[in-house]
């Protein structure tokens, strides 16, 4: 009695198996029996969408060589792969894109604010003006001009250099000082005479004494640069 249960247990597990196998089998039919409709169905409109292509290019005038078009696709097939990659490369680009466009949002926000400020500050009108100081060099300078003045850069900046030195600014301050001091309308006149008298003052000995050494030292530096040359 317990080994007839052992057995019609067995096969209840075998039946089960089977029942399973079974499903399997349908499913996979079914899978196929899909598959094949789907074909059939994507072949027939396939075919509509050529014809219906071909009536539409041949209505408008251009011929549709059979034969190009099967090379095609079979080039497209054969390289399905590179397509693949293609396809791939697109969708890495549109993921950049996405990515990078709140980026490149906040970047022109910043330089619009930027500009903004700018404006409001009057930097733009500046730099408009700034353009008719051009058009003038331009107007009034000619290339000629320019190639000398990039032939002597270095000697004017270098003049440039000592004229701002503390020492030179303040001499040249002085300078101006005293000659907004003076009526230029109104100046005294000097005979020989009261002339002669004058240059016995202090200040005056101690004035010729300064252009005299001014002028000796100017003939030295002179003779220094056409020595080097």
């Amino acid at each position: 009695m317990k080994e007839n249960m052992e057995i019609q247990q067995q096969i209840d597990d075998i039946n089960r198996k089977l029942d399973i196998v079974l499903e399997e089998v349908m499913a996979q039919k079914q899978v196929r029996q899909t598959a094949s409709d789907l074909v059939t169905d994507i072949s027939v409109i396939g075919n509509d969408m050529f014809k219906a292509a071909v009536t539409e290019l041949d209505g408008a005038g251009v011929e549709v060589d059979g034969e190009a078009v099967k090379m095609l696709l079979l080039k497209a097939v054969r390289n399905i792969d590179t397509l693949y990659e293609v396809f791939g490369m697109l969708e890495s680009g549109m993921d950049l894109i996405h990515d990078v466009s709140p980026i490149l949002r906040q970047i022109g926000l910043d330089g619009i604010k930027v500009l903004n400020d700018m404006e409001s500050k009057g930097y733009i009108d500046f730099l408009k003006e700034t353009i008719h100081i051009f058009d003038n060099i331009v107007e009034h300078f000619s290339v000629e001009d320019v190639r000398s003045l990039a032939d002597n850069i270095v000697t004017i900046l270098e003049t440039v250099k000592n004229i701002t030195q503390p020492e030179m600014l303040e001499a040249v301050n002085n300078g101006i000082v005293v000659y907004k001091s003076m009526d230029v309308e109104n100046i005294p006149e000097y005979s020989l005479f009261k002339a002669a008298r004058a240059m016995n003052a202090p200040e005056m000995r101690k004035g010729i004494g300064f252009m005299i050494t001014f002028l000796k030292n100017i003939a030295k530096e002179s003779e220094k640069n056409s020595a080097k040359k």
